[in-house]
Order: C-alpha cells, then structure tokens, then sequence
C-alpha cells in the first residue's frame, strides 16, 4: 500500500493547519491519543480503514486525499 508513506507526514501537516495538538486531533477524532502519535512517528504504518475514516471526516477531506490515492481515468 504505497499510498501511506506519506501518511505521518500528511496527518502531521494537517493537524498543525488546524492548530491542533495530537490531543485535540484524538479527541475531534474519538481515537486515542497514543494512536495518533504512533500513526504520526510512523510505528502504525497502516492504520485500520476505521481510523483512517475518522481521521479523514476530522479534518473534512476524503479518505482519498488523506492517503494521496489518485485515480487515473483512461
């Protein structure tokens, strides 16, 4: 699953444009916080479908966006 090298990265670059803390992502997203500070070290390198969902919906974007899943229409 290439898509989620980027992941920590993407979540942790998300999170600081929200100005939130990996506290505050947890709680906008119902997961605990040491989830998210493993996701974002990099120790999860693939979270669930669930996890990625709530995460997605946290920051108002679409689960493809988060992962960088693009669709090449030929």
């Amino acid at each position: 699953m290439k898509e989620s090298n980027h992941l920590p990265e993407k979540i942790k670059t998300l999170r600081k444009k929200k100005d939130w803390t990996q506290q505050e992502l947890a709680q906008n997203t119902g997961l605990y916080f040491n989830v998210i500070t493993k996701i974002e070290q990099g120790v999860i390198q693939y979270p669930n479908l669930k996890t990625l969902l709530k995460i997605a919906d946290a920051f108002g974007i679409s689960l493809d966006d988060l992962i960088g899943r693009k669709i090449n229409n030929k």
